[in-house]
């Protein structure tokens, strides 16, 4: 029996066992603007939310063998594996340390791997290695921290990437304390940009603990992220559920971004970030 937990949705636990949804959590909030636009859910609740997850499953094999590990399909205009995709894409990073279910902790440099595996997840707590799924994953060019337990450990897996030669190298990060053990792995010939990610329900305080150590942020529906990043703000991209760059590189990463972008952009220069919309929800 292969076990999979997700926190999705407004941070609701998801649990799947064998492709099956057998259990929801109720979620930390009831409304996201991301999935109102993309999905028509207007309520985050047991039931929107499980049916979200089944659709997963069925479209793109989330949880099962059916896994599809690559593509170049954005869901999103900015988010974390869209960002990461393009610095692969345009070589400012040479590898990113990501997180996948039916895997773990994953290393690659092939930027459609990064977005076929993290395009359509949020926060994997714990997965299930599946032999089929690693098996893609490897051919498409991926290296997986520990294909025997699908440990998910992305200090490790930065360690890993160095060990594979690469000086360039991005992670993302959903326990924030990683970030300060991540950072101290750097030195003159070694760039580790930090990406905080799934920060639903962090307080101020946490956030502020561990900025000096986060490249980027996204704010996801955390007023405690709001409240830290002031005054920290280098960039931000989005209104509704928006991304903070924190220091250059995460600059650089996010207006590379951007000129992928083929809609009309907007710059500006406000005198106070963050900058949200009326329908941001905490």
């Amino acid at each position: 029996m292969d076990i999979h937990i997700m926190e999705a949705l407004g941070k609701a636990k998801v649990v799947v066992k064998n492709g099956k949804v057998v259990e929801v959590g109720e979620p930390l909030i009831k409304y996201c603007p991301l999935f109102d636009k993309h999905r028509n859910i207007r309520e985050l609740n047991k039931e929107t939310i499980k049916k979200n997850i089944e659709f997963r499953i069925k479209d793109f094999g989330l949880f099962t063998e059916n896994r599809v590990v690559e593509s170049k399909e954005c869901i999103v205009k900015f988010g974390t594996s869209e960002i990461f995709m393009t610095a692969l894409d345009r070589r400012i990073l040479d590898a990113v340390v990501i997180v996948s279910d039916c895997a773990g902790t994953v290393i690659t440099n092939n930027p459609y791997l990064v977005q076929g595996l993290c395009g359509r997840i949020s926060g994997i707590v714990k997965t299930t290695p599946i032999p089929k799924v690693i098996e893609k994953i490897e051919n498409a060019g991926g290296t997986i921290l520990d294909k025997n337990t699908g440990e998910i450990d992305q200090y490790r897996g930065v360690k890993l990437a160095l060990e594979l030669g690469y000086k360039r190298i991005g992670v993302s990060i959903s326990n924030l304390k990683d970030a300060e053990r991540i950072k101290k792995l750097e030195n003159k010939d070694l760039s580790i940009i930090t990406f905080g990610v799934h920060t639903t329900g962090y307080n101020s305080s946490e956030v502020r603990k561990y900025l000096k150590y986060l490249d980027i942020i996204t704010c996801c529906a955390s007023k405690g992220v709001l409240e830290a990043v002031k005054g920290h703000i280098m960039v931000q991209m989005g209104k509704s559920i928006p991304i903070f760059a924190l220091s250059k590189r995460g600059k650089e990463l996010l207006l590379e971004r951007a000129k992928e972008i083929d809609e009309p952009l907007l710059i500006d220069f406000p005198k106070n970030l963050p900058s949200i919309n009326k329908n941001f929800h905490i």
